[in-house]
């Protein structure tokens, strides 16, 4: 059985945060806000799998009203969120990632970005698909944006 979940996530800059994309450091003027680190890929991501499992959002499970988990990477949120998907006997057959944004550009980033997320993942890089691209100044003028979508595969319970 295959299940596709999709996922999305925003976050504003702000000046005096690091900007953490896939869990690589952007060289940049300016972070993104959050309760987290703002990592808006792994966020969407994470939304997209857990749709695709049937569960509730990240911010169900990591709510910002929660201090003791502010600064959190997002690379637990994605560990716990994998954990569930790896719990109902799910696994990652794809993802795609679309980021949205004025700037910075992403482009010089982009191979970084995969490469981390495979191994993040641990996916073959050709699963893994990241794009980047913006929205002509319509919106996302402050911040950052990204979709993400998710194929998941039930595994077959192998005996004797």
């Amino acid at each position: 059985m295959y299940r596709i979940g999709q996922g999305f996530d925003a976050h504003r800059f702000k000046k005096g945060r690091r900007l953490i994309i896939c869990q690589v450091e952007i060289p940049y003027e300016y972070g993104l806000e959050g309760h987290s680190d703002a990592d808006v890929a792994l966020h969407a991501l994470c939304d997209a799998i857990l749709g695709a499992i049937g569960d509730r959002d990240i911010g169900y499970y990591f709510p910002p009203t929660d201090l003791s988990i502010k600064g959190i990477s997002s690379k637990k949120i994605l560990d716990f969120v994998l954990d569930k998907m790896q719990k109902k006997n799910y696994e990652i057959v794809n993802v795609d990632l679309t980021l949205i944004a004025e700037r910075p550009k992403f482009s010089p980033y982009i191979e970084d970005l995969k490469n981390n997320l495979s191994k993040l993942l641990n996916l073959p890089k050709e699963n893994v698909g990241i794009k980047a691209t913006t929205a002509e100044k319509m919106i996302f003028t402050d911040g950052i944006a990204c979709l993400a979508i998710v194929l998941l595969r039930k595994k077959e319970n192998k005996t004797g």
